[in-house]
């Protein structure tokens, strides 16, 4: 053991350790999730403690011995050799300067050890004087913080990315598999399968570049701030080189915040990023809904898709299969929805020149990306990839719906479809059957009009027909109807009434 001292007193740290005093008391202080940091906020904060060392030593302010060995300490940070030695509980009072300290801490006595001195020998390199030069906990954390974001958020992107081709591959496959669709969780007019699928892929795209989007504001950033804003003890020359070397450590392209002020003490970036994972959270429960719907079953259900079996879904039914990858799906994005509850609560409870709350919001919104990106990429690899159409139950269900009566309305008219439609329903016969029991349309007229690609693209289903035939269907309907005494025929930009009384068979 060696012992260190703050102006708090005295504590013993373990001699192997390269945190030290300050961390120690952030240890036995805050012991509340049993977690620690986000690897890549650690990863983070050596990228930002690197840029500060670096701009500080080509400032002249740091020298260039000391410097040297804290950018090597910052790289061993940075590339996860030191990960077990941040201890610190994510969720935290202080506004994060446990985090600060203990990074602090690490660089110092890892430092001091590449020069060959004693750990906690802070006369020579020090936590505050040294690995803390031009910085306050204030600039430091949010800038660790969207550093950390852009990273994590870059994966999800990806992944969603990778999702949404899986879902357009699957476009492709199920392009001429031809269902009912469905609204009010009632029949409808018919999709293909694919445009389903392909309705998915639209989704992920549009939640993925949202997301994108809402990470540009992370790349402005407070460093030289310190502790309210004003840059008090940060050289002016340091805040525009911490950003440059910021740019350069990260890869990212950093700017230095107009109002330094305004970025150290309002946080409401972070909502804009917490809020886009809710709303991509929300767009795949949908999604997994719709796939846990579609392949219900197998018997007394949609049965439309089946999904790849992953387990044995009971521990009573024998041969039971359940979703579990959709609803591991679910209750992953529930998590992220109460994430961005947290995250939104922390937002408003700044006061003043500090929001002391980051380290909350900094938890959930790692969280979500975290968990989000695992989801969506279990979604991809144990569920999406392996679905299989069920072209006999999609056309079983379509065949026995009477929703592809729509596609007939230029053709026969509403009052018709209609009447055709409840009597289908209530005599429980095929509305093709119907149609041609009725002399309505011919089989041959009903095989173009409802065809699969006439009823799924934009535009009148078997317009070629109507537009030759529609006179020819208004005397089949004199002479065959009893159902109404007036039909309307649409065709060519005009109405065409037929009138005749039920009487008149003939």
């Amino acid at each position: 053991m060696r012992k260190e001292h703050d102006f708090l007193g005295e504590l013993e740290i373990p001699d192997n350790a390269y945190y030290g005093v300050q961390t120690m008391r952030a240890m036995e202080n805050f012991q509340i999730t049993g977690y620690t940091a986000d690897p890549l906020f650690i990863k983070a904060l050596g990228m930002v403690k690197k840029a500060a060392a670096l701009a500080n030593m080509k400032i002249g302010l740091l020298d260039e011995k000391i410097g040297n060995a804290m950018v090597q300490a910052c790289d061993d940070i940075i590339s996860g050799k030191l990960n077990d030695q941040f201890p610190t509980d994510p969720i935290q009072g202080g506004a994060g300067t446990s985090f600060n300290m203990n990074t602090n801490e690490v660089i110092c006595n890892r430092a001091l050890e590449i020069l060959g001195r004693p750990r906690g020998d802070y006369n020579y390199i020090s936590p505050n004087n040294h690995a803390n030069m031009s910085q306050s906990t204030n600039d430091v954390i949010p800038t660790s913080i969207r550093v950390c974001a852009l990273m994590r958020a870059e994966q999800l992107i990806i992944a969603l990315e990778n999702l949404a081709d899986s879902f357009d591959k699957k476009g492709e496959e199920f392009k001429d598999v031809l269902k009912i669709g469905r609204t009010h969780l009632q029949d409808a007019v018919p999709i293909t399968l694919g445009l389903e699928f392909k309705a998915f892929a639209s989704s992920m795209r549009r939640r993925s570049n949202y997301i994108r989007r809402s990470c540009e504001l992370l790349h402005t950033m407070n460093m030289g701030a310190t502790a309210v804003g004003t840059g008090l003890n940060a050289d002016p020359e340091y805040i525009k080189e911490v950003c440059e070397q910021l740019t350069l450590v990260t890869g990212e392209s950093f700017t230095t915040a107009d109002n330094l002020v305004d970025a150290t003490s309002n946080t409401d970036i972070f909502t804009d990023l917490s809020s886009s994972l809710k709303t991509s959270a929300l767009s795949l429960i949908k999604i997994s809904n719709d796939l846990r719907l579609m392949a219900s079953g197998p018997r007394a259900g949609f049965c439309e898709i089946t999904l790849p079996p992953r387990q044995p879904g009971s521990s009573i039914m024998p041969g039971k299969v359940n979703p579990v990858i959709p609803e591991v799906v679910d209750q992953t994005c529930y998590q992220v929805i109460a994430n961005d509850l947290a995250v939104a609560f922390g937002v408003e409870n700044g006061q003043f020149q500090l929001n002391v709350m980051e380290p909350v919001m900094a938890y959930n919104i790692f969280n979500s990306l975290r968990f989000l990106t695992n989801a969506v990429n279990t979604l991809r690899t144990r569920c999406v990839d392996g679905i299989k159409a069920n072209h006999a139950q999609c056309a079983e269900w379509l065949d026995k719906s009477v929703g592809i009566v729509t596609a007939l309305l230029p053709h026969i008219g509403y009052e018709t479809c209609s009447v055709l439609a409840k009597e289908a329903l209530a005599t429980n016969r095929n509305i093709k059957d119907l149609l041609i029991e009725r002399k309505v349309l011919s089989k041959e007229d009903l095989d173009v009009i409802l065809a699969p690609a006439e009823m799924t693209r934009p535009g009148i289903a078997g317009k070629e027909l109507f537009n030759l035939s529609f006179g020819k269907f208004a005397c089949q309907h004199k002479k065959t109807s009893s159902v109404l005494p007036e039909i309307m025929l649409w065709g060519g930009g005009k109405r065409v009434s037929c009138c005749y009384n039920y009487n008149d068979r003939n």
